[in-house]
């Protein structure tokens, strides 16, 4: 069973979690919207990534099972490689150069990295506490 003194943390996890994976669907539905929708593959990847991680923000912070928050985390390592392979060596025949669309793609990026941190945290919290009981 959890805790009373626990529950802030865990709260705050969870809200941080589903901030930054929907900060990133947000912006893939948004640069689905301005031009990405007409690059086959990529498109149609960015629509699918947009409503995944939305879905998965609202699932998560209204309080769904833990493994939510671990198919976020692995999403999001997903999407950082993908941003990776579309800047280097190319991702279905599409390749980006650089942090265009600017600011779009570091922020992103850096929600992405935010998704991971916080589910590993989670992880870890869980994990150790845990192991205390």
């Amino acid at each position: 069973t959890s805790t009373p003194a626990g529950l802030p943390a865990r709260l705050a996890l969870r809200v941080g979690i589903s901030a930054s994976l929907a900060l990133s669907g947000v912006i893939h539905a948004y640069l689905y919207v301005h031009g990405y929708r007409y690059i086959p593959t990529i498109g149609p990847a960015f629509l699918l990534q947009a409503s995944v991680f939305c879905a998965l923000a609202v699932l998560i912070l209204a309080g769904g099972p833990d493994w939510l928050r671990w198919a976020g985390g692995v999403a999001s390592v997903a999407a950082l490689a993908a941003f990776a392979l579309s800047r280097t060596v190319g991702l279905f025949g599409f390749t980006e150069r650089g942090w265009q669309p600017s600011p779009h793609a570091a922020v992103s990026v850096i929600a992405e990295v935010l998704t991971v941190a916080l589910v590993a945290a989670s992880v870890l919290s869980s994990r150790s506490k845990t192991a205390a009981t």
